[in-house]
């Protein structure tokens, strides 16, 4: 853990140099955008406690960014590679709830229902896999989900089973 805040503030210093105004807004957008990578970067190499503690700082200072659901949405890729499910479904959810217009909507659908078939709800799985299929009908994630849809076992299988 004093590893992360070190990183981060290391990364703090970087980007945020003492004296330097932040005023002009593509400086900023540069400035936002170069931590966004940094912390993608923690996520690439498998560092997902850094990553999760790098990402929700980047929300933290970049809440009104246009990369704040994108940062949303890795906190929950965080929390899933990590088996934390519950935790997950709650980022993922946030992703779906709170940025509307985010091109992170049918992944974290998608994500929902990859989640709830880790915690062997197949019922919500089924419910948000549909959902991408229909709202999101030509995106790759669709893809996967009718894939996911179709290897899932049917309700008629778990009622005609044998105990």
């Amino acid at each position: 853990m004093l590893r992360d805040c070190i990183r981060i503030l290391i990364v703090l210093c970087t980007f945020f140099p003492v004296g330097q105004s932040l005023a002009a807004p593509t400086l900023r957008q540069d400035t936002t955008r170069r931590l966004y990578d940094r912390v993608m970067d923690e996520f690439k190499h498998r560092d997902y406690e850094a990553a999760m503690a790098g990402f929700r700082l980047f929300i933290e200072l970049h809440s009104q960014s246009a990369l704040a659901a994108n940062a949303q949405y890795w906190i929950g890729e965080c929390q899933y590679r990590t088996r934390r499910y519950r935790d997950a479904l709650k980022s993922f959810y946030e992703v779906v709830s709170n940025y509307p217009l985010s091109p992170k909507l049918a992944a974290s659908t998608l994500k929902l229902g990859q989640t709830y078939t880790k915690l062997g709800d197949h019922e919500k799985a089924r419910l948000m896999f549909d959902r991408v299929v229909e709202e999101y009908p030509d995106s790759p994630e669709a893809e996967v989900a009718r894939k996911a849809i179709e290897a899932a076992p049917s309700p008629e299988d778990s009622t005609n089973q044998s105990p």
